[in-house]
C-alpha cells in the first residue's frame, strides 16, 4: 500500500517531509483552499510523485501546472465529467496519472463511479463535507463493502495515527486499496506538516506492510 501526504505549501517543510520518502506528495492549486500552493517546489527525490490537486478548473490551467511543476499525477476534486477526463487524458503526457475523487458518506451510490473507470488511473474516496477536501474527519469505511469496481483507489479523509489499526483491518479485505492519503491530522497549521509526527506514522505504516 502506498502513502500520500497532501496539502504541502512551504519549501523547507516540503524538503524535510520529502526526505521521508512518501510515495506521493500533493500540492493544492485551488485558490480557495487554505493550503493553496503558488510557490516553487524544491527538487525532490525522484521516487516521490508530485500530485496537483484541482477543483473544477480548466483543462488549460491543469495542463499549464503539469508542465510548470513537472507533475506526475493530477487529482480532480470537483464535479468534472467523464468527457472532461477523457479530453484531459488525451492531452496529458502518457505517464501522468489521473486520480478522480468522490466525496463519500453513508448515502453514496457506487454506481456513479462506473463511467469514470476508463478515464481514471485511480479513484480517491474522501469524507463528504463543507470543503472539497481537508475536512479532517473520516467517513464510515464499512460503506466500502459496496465497492463494485476493480479500479484501485486511495483512502482519504481525516486519517491520522489513531486510524492505523483501522487501516490494518481494512487491508485484510479484498478491496483494491492502492494508497492512504493523509493531510490535516499531521499539520501544525494549514500547509505546514509536523515532520516528526509524519515520520512516526510512516515508520509504523511501513512496518505494518499493508
Amino acid at each position: 500500500m502506498k502513502l500520500k501526504i497532501c496539502g504541502m505549501k512551504y519549501p523547507e517543510n516540503i524538503l524535510e517531509v520529502g526526505a521521508l520518502l512518501p510515495d506521493y506528495m500533493g500540492f493544492i492549486f485551488w485558490d480557495k483552499s487554505a493550503r493553496y500552493f503558488d510557490g516553487t517546489i524544491p527538487e525532490l527525490i525522484k521516487t516521490v510523485k508530485k500530485v496537483g490537486v484541482f477543483v473544477d478548473q480548466s483543462q488549460e490551467e491543469i495542463l499549464e501546472k503539469v508542465v510548470k511543476y513537472n507533475l506526475q499525477a493530477v487529482q480532480l476534486h470537483g464535479n468534472e465529467s467523464v468527457k472532461f477526463l477523457s479530453e484531459l487524458k488525451e492531452q496529458l503526457p502518457k505517464k501522468v496519472e489521473i486520480i478522480k475523487v468522490f466525496s463519500a458518506d453513508e448515502n453514496f451510490d457506487f454506481e456513479v463511479i462506473k463511467p469514470f473507470e476508463a478515464v481514471s488511473d485511480y479513484f480517491l474516496f474522501d469524507t463528504k463535507g463543507k470543503l472539497p477536501g481537508g475536512n479532517g474527519t473520516t467517513f464510515d469505511w464499512t460503506i466500502l463493502k459496496k465497492y463494485n469496481s476493480k479500479k484501485p483507489f486511495f483512502l482519504s479523509g481525516g486519517i491520522g495515527m489513531k486510524e492505523l489499526k483501522a487501516i490494518e483491518e481494512i487491508s485484510k479485505t479484498n478491496l483494491p486499496i492502492y494508497a492512504v492519503d493523509v493531510n490535516s491530522k499531521f499539520e501544525i497549521e494549514p500547509g505546514l506538516k509536523n515532520r516528526n509526527l509524519f515520520s512516526n506514522f510512516k515508520r509504523k505504516f511501513d512496518v505494518a506492510n499493508f
